[in-house]
């Protein structure tokens, strides 16, 4: 391998989370699941100075993984500083957020301008890359990478199939609860995994309620039917609870309090539990809703977090069309 010091700085990737409207877990068992891509962006942007010393987190491992895929990257990646809007561990996908952003900054600022390395690429070695840390599925990386909304059907290996695309509706936007609870699925994976070997009826039975949620929350967002999709995530999140026991007391609270005070049905957004609950509703009473549910939850529940926002793109428009290059033949479809 040829290396070079020639490190563009000033380079910025800009990142969007997701919220998952159903279908957790589905992108990797099999079945359909709809994600739609949030303007809570995270920023990673490539700074001037010497190489930080290693420290074997995410930057680290993302360029020693870029390093031998790509030729003529000097030993240790360029200083970043990274700025995230999404609430960590809240299940909206930070962490990918954060990953994708170091494989789109690092590439950027490692390959000619001239030849970059296409997006649908990038989204195969983030979902590699994450893969090996948490032998999960794709739906996030696809979510963050596409933008808008996808409905994806789920593979046991490799990234889920793009079924449809759409434009989030212009005129709703999505409301995110974050509980102030960490979401922790350091064993959930490992978990399902296991039921799905066993032949658990529990997770056949979310199966096919999420899987039919999922058709659901997808034609409400083709028709427009607002109330349509909150039934559908509604559902959702009813088989997350009751057949696979993703949410917690807290989540259940916080949702009975929204639907008390606002009427606003809320949806635990990503498997496990803790983290953050999200839901729809027109843009023009978003705010009102915002403020309304801020005052119910100011006293029992005082760190919980309540954030408006719209569907966002993806980080470029290429991603629909490119097909993946620099990628050796022996990791297509894995």
């Amino acid at each position: 391998m040829t290396e070079s010091t020639d490190v563009r700085f000033g380079v910025r990737a800009t990142v969007p989370c997701r919220a998952c409207l159903s279908g957790e877990d589905l992108d990797w068992l099999g079945g359909r699941s709809v994600s739609v891509a949030l303007g809570l962006p995270t920023v990673v942007t490539t700074v001037p100075g010497p190489p930080p010393p290693p420290t074997g987190d995410w930057a680290d491992q993302v360029w020693d993984f870029l390093r031998t895929r790509l030729t003529g990257l000097p030993p240790r990646p360029p200083a970043t500083e990274v700025t995230s809007e999404a609430p960590s561990a809240s299940g909206l996908s930070s962490s990918t957020a954060l990953i994708v952003g170091l494989f789109r900054a690092y590439t950027d600022a490692g390959v000619p301008a001239s030849d970059p390395v296409p997006v649908a690429t990038l989204a195969q070695w983030a979902y590699e890359f994450e893969f090996r840390h948490f032998n999960g599925g794709g739906m996030d990386h696809l979510a963050v990478i596409e933008g808008g909304a996808l409905l994806l059907e789920g593979r046991p290996t490799g990234l889920p199939a793009v079924v449809e695309r759409a434009g989030f509706p212009a005129d709703w936007a999505v409301l995110v609860l974050d509980s102030a609870s960490r979401k922790d699925t350091s064993d959930h994976i490992r978990t399902v995994r296991a039921q799905l070997r066993d032949g658990d009826p529990a997770l056949a039975a979310y199966l096919k309620e999420a899987d039919t949620a999922s058709a659901d929350a997808w034609s409400a967002i083709g028709s427009g039917e607002l109330g349509a999709l909150a039934e559908a995530m509604d559902r959702a999140h009813t088989a997350m609870r009751d057949h696979q026991r993703m949410s917690t007391p807290l989540l259940e609270a916080l949702r009975a309090a929204a639907l008390r005070s606002t009427g606003l049905t809320l949806k635990l957004s990503g498997a496990g539990g803790g983290g953050a609950l999200v839901g729809v509703c027109r843009a023009a009473d978003a705010d009102d809703i915002a403020a309304a549910l801020r005052e119910t939850l100011r006293t029992e529940h005082p760190d919980a977090r309540v954030i408006p926002t719209r569907a966002s793109a993806g980080i470029v428009p290429e991603a629909h069309t490119s097909r993946p290059r620099h990628l050796p033949d022996q990791m297509n479809g894995s």
